[in-house]
C-alpha cells in the first residue's frame, strides 16, 4: 500500500486518540464505585431475604400471641363463671364439688397458657428487634449505594465529556487519512488490542517493543517514503519519523 508520509504520521496522532478512548473505556468499566454498587446490591439482597424471614416469623408470633391471649381470656372467663356459680344460692353440694375441680383444672390450664404466652411474647420481642436491625441495615446499605451511585455518575459525566472531545478530534484526524489506509489501521487495531499503528523509534517497533534486525531492517531502509510498512512480528503499521534511526 502507498500513502503520503505525512498521512502515515497522522496515524500516530489517531492512535494516540484511540488509545485515550480505550483508556477511558477501561476506566469506565473498572471504576471502584461499580464494585461498591455491586457489593451493595449483593448485601441488600441478602438482608432482604433475612428481613422477609424475620417479618414472617414476627407475623406468626403475633398471630400465636393473639391466639394464646384469646385462650387465656376464655379460660379466665370460664373460671369466673364457675366461681360465680359456686357462690350462688341454692347450688347443690355435688355440683359445687364438680365446679371446684373444674376451677382447679382451669387454673392449671391458665398457668400453662400464660407461660406459653410469656415465651411467645419474649420471642416476639426478639423478632421485633431483629426486624428493626435488619431494616436499619437495609437503610444503611441503600445510603451507601446511593453515595456510590452518585460518585459513579459524576465520574461518568466527566468521562462522557472527555470522550465527546476525543471523538470529535478523532473524526477530524480520520478525515485526513485515506480510506484504504484508515481501513487497514482499524483492521490491524482490532487484531492487536486497539493498537493499529506504532512508531518506529531507533529501529524498534513501539508496538511490540522488538528491535528490527537483519533482512527486515534492510527492507525498511530500502522502502520508499510513501510505502506503508508492517512490523513482521506484531503486524502493526510501522510509521517512520526522524526518530526511526535508519
Amino acid at each position: 500500500m502507498i500513502a503520503d508520509p505525512f498521512v502515515q504520521v497522522r496515524l500516530l496522532d489517531l492512535q494516540a486518540v484511540d488509545t485515550s478512548l480505550n483508556q477511558l473505556a477501561h476506566r469506565r468499566r473498572s471504576l471502584p464505585e461499580l464494585a461498591l454498587i455491586e457489593a451493595a446490591d449483593a448485601r441488600a439482597a441478602e438482608v432482604r431475604l433475612k428481613l422477609v424471614d424475620a417479618e414472617t416469623e414476627l407475623a406468626d408470633l403475633a398471630a400465636e400471641q393473639r391466639r394464646l391471649e384469646a385462650d387465656v381470656d376464655t379460660v379466665r372467663q370460664r373460671a369466673e363463671r364457675d366461681q360465680s356459680r359456686m357462690t350462688a344460692v341454692g347450688v347443690p353440694a355435688k355440683e359445687v364439688t364438680g365446679l371446684q375441680h373444674e376451677v382447679t383444672s382451669l387454673a392449671r390450664r391458665q398457668g400453662i397458657l400464660e407461660d406459653e404466652l410469656l415465651e411467645v411474647m419474649e420471642r416476639r420481642e426478639l423478632a421485633e428487634t431483629a426486624t428493626q436491625e435488619l431494616t436499619a441495615q437495609a437503610g444503611l446499605i441503600a445510603e451507601e449505594r446511593a453515595r456510590a451511585e452518585s460518585a459513579r455518575d459524576e465520574v461518568f459525566a466527566e468521562l462522557d465529556d472527555a470522550e465527546l472531545k476525543l471523538r470529535a478530534e478523532r473524526t477530524d484526524l480520520a478525515a485526513n487519512v485515506t480510506p484504504d489506509l484508515l481501513a487497514l489501521y482499524e483492521k490491524v487495531g482490532q487484531a492487536n488490542g486497539g493498537v493499529g499503528a506504532a512508531m518506529l523509534r531507533q529501529r524498534r517497533c513501539e508496538g511490540c517493543r522488538l528491535e528490527l534486525a537483519g533482512s527486515e531492517l534492510s527492507s525498511v531502509r530500502a522502502a520508499k517514503p510513501d510505502q506503508v510498512l508492517r512490523c513482521e512480528n506484531c503486524r502493526r503499521i510501522l510509521v517512520r519519523t526522524h526518530e526511526s534511526g535508519l
